[in-house]
């Protein structure tokens, strides 16, 4: 066996490459073996998510007990119970959070086996480092993607003939269910109005030849209610290699406005009618059009209005579209 030089590429590359492998650390452990002319390695990695104990393999290892082992220290299969010779283990890390590397090979001098454990030892925690700190990212992110799921946002990536670049899970889930904006021939996003159609189709031209333009609202249905953003593009990461020019933020309610009205009258025990009238407020409609629209006079749109406010604890229309809007009530 020859022992690498941990300069070269052969296992340093693919040890800190191999944290975004599906399953982890495959090419690693494949080239560790060859090295090592061994008949198994495996890295039995614990972490503090919902997988706990994982074991990633090349080969066989065979069982061995590990929960006393101290930190970066190499240790002899003898010593962990292996039943057969040839296997050193190393483990990297403490808590929740640790792998043990080991190594199988009867064939391999032991020494050296053990030294070349010792010098990926500084390797393994690099790694191990980088591991937790995706783990944080994608609870952040799990957490972040549960909220925008629960207020039925999304974001869709077009390019200068709105055809759909890329999308989100969510935006893909509101386009399957909505027939006020849908994936047409070709890739091509088509709102369900034609006027909203010519609408987009321009706007998408427009940013596409002015990067500056100025994001455009576009209501798409009001019963439920679903909105759309238009943006120029300007995260490189949505691009796609420079395919997109857009972005189209959207949002959808996944309600009724029936069953909103009842959850207005449950989240602040305000009567039917107020709860009718509160969530056209919500919807930007003025008194007027908010009398007009439930049949009422003006003079009782208000009356109700101030026990809306009251009930809310909103200061004036501006403040009652916050609260329910972007409340938990956005959240249901």
């Amino acid at each position: 066996m020859r022992i690498p030089n941990l300069g070269e590429t052969e296992l340093l590359v693919p040890l800190h490459s191999g944290v975004f492998e599906q399953p982890m650390w495959q090419t690693f452990l494949r080239q560790l073996r060859r090295v090592c002319t061994a008949d198994g390695v495996a890295i039995r990695f614990r972490s503090a998510g919902e997988e706990g104990l994982v074991t990633l393999a090349d080969g066989v290892v065979g069982a061995f007990a590990e929960s006393d082992m101290r930190e970066a220290r190499v240790y002899a299969g003898e010593e962990l119970g292996h039943p057969e010779g040839g296997l050193r283990a190393v483990r990297v890390g403490s808590g929740e959070l640790n792998l043990v590397l080991c190594v199988a090979a009867p064939q391999a001098p032991g020494a050296e086996i053990a030294s070349l454990l010792s010098a990926l030892v500084p390797h393994l925690r690099v790694a191990l480092q980088v591991v937790s700190a995706l783990e944080r990212e994608r609870g952040r992110a799990s957490v972040g993607a549960e909220a925008f799921r629960r207020m039925n946002f999304g974001w869709i990536a077009v390019d200068r003939r709105c055809r759909i670049v890329d999308l989100d899970a969510q935006a893909g889930r509101l386009l399957e269910r909505t027939g006020a904006l849908r994936r047409g021939p070709y890739d091509r996003l088509v709102p369900g109005s034609p006027a909203v159609d010519r609408q987009l189709t321009a706007l998408v031209r427009a940013m596409a030849t002015d990067p500056r333009h100025r994001p455009r609202a576009i209501n798409l249905s009001q019963d439920p209610w679903i909105d759309i953003l238009v943006a120029p593009m300007r995260v490189d990461a949505l691009a796609g290699e420079g395919k997109a020019v857009a972005v189209v933020y959207l949002r959808g309610d996944r309600s009724s406005s029936a069953d909103r009205h009842e959850q207005l009258v449950d989240l602040f025990d305000l009567t039917p009618a107020e709860a009718r009238l509160a969530w056209s407020l919500a919807q930007g409609l003025s008194i007027t059009e908010a009398a007009q629209a439930h049949g009422l006079t003006v003079e009782t749109a208000r009356y109700y209005s101030k026990k809306i406010y009251a009930k809310t604890g909103a200061r004036g229309q501006v403040d009652l579209v916050r609260n329910i809007l972007t409340g938990v009530l956005a959240l249901a």
